[in-house]
């Protein structure tokens, strides 16, 4: 089975701060449906960080997924999208995400064990 790691850095549109806290807020709120539709994806693991540098504000994905999933925009559920509504409103899709090189993984192996039962 095939484990994806990922770390993707993408930037918020300018004045759209105080979207991104709503947009988290949602899904801090609301993270019984968002682990439901995790399954789904074949995600064992989505991380969503924040850093401001410069006056630019980034948000940074990181993910453990398995292979086989479905893509969050072919999901039926209102929180996903709600959580592409957020998306298309707060990031700036003139900015290129800015994927991350993948140089070390460390990961004990009883979780590696239940990555591979669970795919």
């Amino acid at each position: 089975m095939k484990v994806e790691l990922e770390l993707t850095r993408v930037k918020v549109k300018e004045g759209k701060s105080y979207k991104v806290d709503e947009w988290m807020k949602l899904l801090h709120n609301r993270m019984d449906e968002v682990l439901l539709t995790l399954g789904n994806e074949k995600m064992f693991v989505e991380t969503i960080f924040r850093e401001v540098v410069n006056g630019d504000e980034f948000l940074y994905w990181y993910s453990v997924q398995g292979e086989g999933g479905t893509y969050v925009e072919d999901s039926h559920h209102d929180i996903d999208r709600l959580h592409l509504e957020y998306w298309e409103e707060c990031i700036d899709s003139s900015y290129e995400p800015m994927d991350m090189k993948t140089e070390v993984v460390m990961i004990q192996e009883n979780i590696r064990n239940v990555i591979r039962e669970d795919s």
